[in-house]
C-alpha cells in the first residue's frame, strides 16, 4: 500500500514537470467581464416657484421647478430688499486667475429636470461673479444677495447660451456676497453650472 502511494505521488510529480506550461496557464487565465456604468435617474420632484414680494421681473416664469438643496445654507441677518433688475449682457471672458478666485461651487443639471432652481451658500467678499457653462443651458434669472440684505435679480430674459465663461455680476466696490440662486434648464443631455467669486 506504501509502494502503490508513493508510485501515485511520484507519477503525479512527473506528471507536472512534464505538462507544458500552456496547459498550466490556461488553468490560471481568468476571464474579467467589464460591464457598462449604470446611470441611475432617480425621479423627478417638482414644486411651484417661489418668489418674495416686490420681486422685480414681472413676466411670467415657470409655474413648476425641481428645487436643488443648497450645499451650504447660508443665513442673511438683514431684511432682504430688492434692487432693479439688471438685464443681462452675456459676454464671454476669460477666467481670472486661481489666485484671484475666493469661491467656487457648480451644479449639474440635466434635459429631463426641465427648470431647476439652485441656491450656492457663499458667504464670502469680492468684487465680481461669473457663470461657467459647460453644455447647453437656457437661463431664467439669478438672484444675487447681499449681507446688507440687497437682492440683485439678474434678467436673463429666458435665453439660451452655449459653453463659456461669462461676467455674471460685476462689483468694482467690493460687497459679501451671501447666497446665488439660479433659475435654468438643460438644453443638452447634462449641464454644469459652475459660479465663481473672484477678489
Amino acid at each position: 500500500m506504501k509502494k502503490l502511494s508513493l508510485s501515485l505521488f511520484s507519477f503525479a510529480l512527473l506528471l507536472a514537470t512534464v505538462a507544458p506550461p500552456e496547459s498550466m496557464a490556461g488553468q490560471r487565465r481568468r476571464v474579467v467581464v467589464r460591464r457598462a456604468p449604470v446611470i441611475v435617474h432617480r425621479p423627478v420632484a417638482r414644486t411651484g416657484l417661489v418668489v418674495r414680494n416686490g420681486y422685480p421681473i414681472r413676466r411670467v416664469l415657470p409655474s413648476t421647478v425641481v428645487v436643488r438643496p443648497a450645499h451650504r445654507v447660508v443665513a442673511v441677518g438683514a431684511p432682504l430688499v430688492f434692487l432693479p433688475s439688471l438685464v443681462w449682457a452675456p459676454r464671454v471672458v476669460v477666467m481670472p486667475d486661481r489666485e484671484r478666485l475666493v469661491w467656487q461651487d457648480s451644479e449639474r443639471i440635466n434635459r429631463d429636470e426641465g427648470w431647476v432652481d439652485t441656491n450656492f451658500g457663499i458667504d464670502q467678499s469680492g468684487n465680481a461673479l461669473y457663470l461657467d457653462i459647460n453644455g447647453k443651458a437656457e437661463l431664467n434669472f439669478a438672484e444675487v444677495t447681499f449681507a446688507n440684505g440687497n437682492v440683485q435679480v439678474v434678467d436673463f430674459n429666458d435665453r439660451t447660451h452655449g459653453p463659456g465663461v461669462y461676467k455674471l455680476l460685476d462689483f468694482a466696490d467690493g460687497r459679501r456676497v451671501m447666497t446665488v440662486r439660479l433659475l435654468a434648464m438643460s438644453e443638452s443631455e447634462d449641464t454644469t453650472l459652475g459660479v465663481y467669486l473672484s477678489k
